[in-house]
């Protein structure tokens, strides 16, 4: 066994968390920040987006045929 293996209580070797206590924190920041760099954007924002480029589209179309 090496020194990053420990004995669980079934006497199987299990791996030893080289994070101890931190680990825990590691992983609460790690679903977090994968939380917040989901790509799903709301539909009201795609919706609004997609207005947006229509009257973009719109006004560019008026101004060249002036």
């Amino acid at each position: 066994m090496n020194e990053k293996e420990t004995r669980s209580a079934g006497g199987k070797p299990r791996r030893e968390d080289p994070l101890g206590a931190n680990s825990e924190i590691g992983r609460k920041l790690r679903e977090y920040y994968d939380g917040l760099m989901s790509p799903e954007v709301p539909d009201r924002f795609t919706d609004l987006l997609s207005q947006l480029e229509t009257a973009e589209s719109q006004r560019k179309k008026a101004g060249d045929a002036e």
